[in-house]
């Protein structure tokens, strides 16, 4: 579905080589698995006879029932897509092996021996086994079929649904073998893990998982061996986490002494996307190995997505303490980005149009915090409110509140007379409330914000934010245009939260304005006001709301994502919230504004670079002007 898979880790309770009970509860985590449509399920290394046998690795009957088990699960998974990746000891040639075993509709499709054998402080693995890393092309014959053998394998299980298998220590050496094999194709790494418990070893565990995860840009799933294994010496958790490119997607709780699975939907279309365009991950050292492909029957998509992560608000993160701690950041990347341009250009002043809207707002604090780091005063700061003919009361007043509070030089220029005037210049009727009628007035203001830099000595600081700069919402030659533009990378839903971020740490006079500007709907204000001189024009009553407009920026400019999985993603996001209608009517127009305002992009300003996505022209988005959108209607 969309490029979605369900992917599952399981930790069943075991019995230390009892093979049968250990059969039947891995299979009662299967069955869980199937019923919840997992395209895979890994389980816990040795999960057949358990992790801890020690020497009883080296009994034949272990060894036969260890296979005829393994032979047994397979059987069982007949009828099912769900593939289920489990450990057994393999007795090969003259040695032993820990192997995991890739099953799928009654057969086992491969079996990869573990590659690195930890033999230090509680281990002591070579004692048993023999390291699979230079075993290649090999054949096993299990229940009297080959079966290919070898750390050489990786499966496709169609349509991008590509994994390959490593186990626990093979991820903590210095080249996890997940690495080739994510080079080979690989989208998901499954490793089966017996790692033991000690304090604090989980949380390195996880960062291990989530950054190899990120570094192959592939989803990985761990199940670690659990409680019921011996507890002689050490005690084993049954960690399991699902990340996917280096985010934490699931995680189990530790100790748990019944069965348990958790489950993770990751877009494999997305990792594919990420590993095209945003990394060097095609630009490894050429694979010093030969793999091999091993097809299996085509893997179910994810049912639906009660299992993803797909936020509203992509651009948001959802804790506050770590929305906190972004927003400061980026704050701080804006500050040092106008900072450095001030001091190159030597500008005295930085001349800024005030409205009492959002952008101008987080501008405005942006320039009065370069001047603190500069240790300049706020006066330096030239800030012009301007009313036109949608000025409206309430955004005027947080406008010269906002500016007296913060300090700086404050001037007002009222610019209906000018406006008047250019009308008869150029025979426009000013009844006639068309795209002219607007555009003269954001002209207006830019002319004097620039004439002003000029005759100070000064710069323009610019406020259009990136949601604007993708729609190409703003006048061409007006707001479109500044000397520096400290908000280009900042989309709307997140502005937001960055002057609430400051607002916490204001005056309380402060931040009411604040809070209050945050509450004001988002308005270009060229229209007359309402007959109760409140906002008459809307931007979202126009053009939609801008939860929707970044949604679709993430999703198309980050991955790529085609308008029916945007279309998708976002009713599943904000069920609820907008209706189907809404969704595809934002949707059309996004698509149709971002292709025809590409023009606008070609000449934008130089502005910081804040998140993962920019719209620069001369970094992170190249586009022709002339670009046909017909395919994505």
């Amino acid at each position: 579905m969309f490029g979605f898979y369900r992917l599952a880790a399981a930790v069943p309770v075991i019995r230390v080589a009892d093979v049968e009970f250990n059969l039947s509860q891995m299979l009662e985590c299967y069955r869980e698995a199937c019923v919840k449509q997992a395209a895979a399920v890994v389980f816990p290394e040795l999960s057949v006879t358990g992790y801890s046998c020690g020497d009883l690795f080296f009994q034949e009957r272990l060894l036969e029932r260890a296979e005829s088990a393994a032979a047994g699960f397979a059987k069982a998974t007949a009828g099912q897509g769900t593939v289920a990746i489990f450990g057994f000891p393999l007795k090969f040639g003259e040695g032993i092996y820990n192997v995991a075993a890739v099953a799928q509709n009654g057969m086992i499709r491969g079996l990869v021996p573990k590659s690195l054998l930890p033999n230090y402080r509680e281990f002591y693995e070579k004692r048993h086994f023999r390291s699979g890393a230079k075993v290649a092309g090999e054949l096993v014959r299990i229940d009297r079929r080959p079966v290919p053998f070898g750390s050489d394998l990786w499966f496709d299980g169609g349509r991008g649904f590509r994994f390959a298998v490593e186990l626990c220590e093979d991820l903590w050496g210095v080249r996890p073998p997940s690495s080739g094999l994510a080079l080979a194709g690989a989208r998901a790494i499954f490793n089966l893990s017996a790692g033991t418990e000690l304090a604090s070893k989980a949380a390195y565990r996880r960062d291990l998982v989530k950054q190899q995860s990120a570094r192959c840009l592939a989803a990985y799933v761990l199940a670690s061996a659990g409680v019921h294994e011996s507890t002689s010496d050490v005690v084993f958790g049954g960690h399991a986490l699902i990340a996917d490119n280096g985010r934490l997607a699931a995680e189990n709780r530790r100790f748990d002494r019944g069965n348990s699975v958790i489950y993770a939907d990751v877009d494999f279309g997305r990792l594919g996307a990420a590993r095209c365009s945003e990394s060097s991950f095609n630009d490894n050292e050429p694979l010093d190995r030969v793999y091999r492909r091993v097809e299996l029957e085509e893997a179910a998509g994810s049912p639906d997505l009660e299992f993803a992560y797909n936020p509203p608000r992509p651009f948001v993160p959802e804790g506050a303490a770590d929305r906190r701690e972004r927003c400061l950041e980026i704050f701080d990347i804006q500050c040092a980005g106008l900072a450095k341009r001030i001091e190159h250009t030597h500008a005295k002043t930085m001349v800024i149009g005030i409205s009492g809207g959002l952008d101008s707002t987080l501008a405005l604090l942006v320039a009065a915090e370069c001047c603190k780091l500069l240790g300049r005063p706020a006066s330096d700061i030239a800030a012009f409110t301007m009313p036109g003919f949608g000025t409206t009361g309430r955004t005027y007043n947080n406008a010269v509140k906002l500016c007296k509070l913060l300090g700086v030089t404050l001037r007002e220029v009222d610019i209906r007379p000018a406006c008047l005037r250019h009308f008869e210049d150029i025979g426009h009727d000013p009844a006639v409330l068309d795209t002219a009628y607007e555009n003269v007035q954001a002209r207006e203001r830019t002319q004097i914000l620039m004439d002003v830099a000029n005759k100070s000595g000064g710069m323009v600081v610019g406020t259009g934010d990136l949601s604007e700069i993708a729609l190409g919402w703003s006048t061409y030659n007006g707001d479109h245009m500044s000397m520096y533009a400290v908000n280009c990378s900042i989309p709307k839903t997140l502005i937001r939260f960055l002057i609430e971020t400051t607002a916490e740490r204001a005056e309380p006079e402060l931040a009411a304005v604040l809070r209050d500007v945050i509450d004001t709907p988002v308005s270009p204000e060229l229209l007359p006001a309402a007959e109760d001189g409140t906002i008459n024009q809307k931007t979202e009553d126009l053009i939609g709301p801008y939860e929707l407009h970044d949604f679709f920026l993430y999703h198309f400019i980050k991955y790529g994502a085609e308008p029916e999985k945007i279309r998708f993603l976002a009713e599943a996001a904000f069920e609820g919230s907008y209706p189907a209608e809404l969704i595809d009517r934002t949707l059309a127009t996004f698509l149709r504004r971002f292709f025809q305002q590409q023009f606008k992009r070609n000449c934008i300003p130089d502005g910081p670079k804040v998140g993962t996505i920019s719209l620069s022209p001369r970094g992170d988005w190249r586009m022709p002007a002339d670009a046909s959108f017909a395919a994505w209607r």
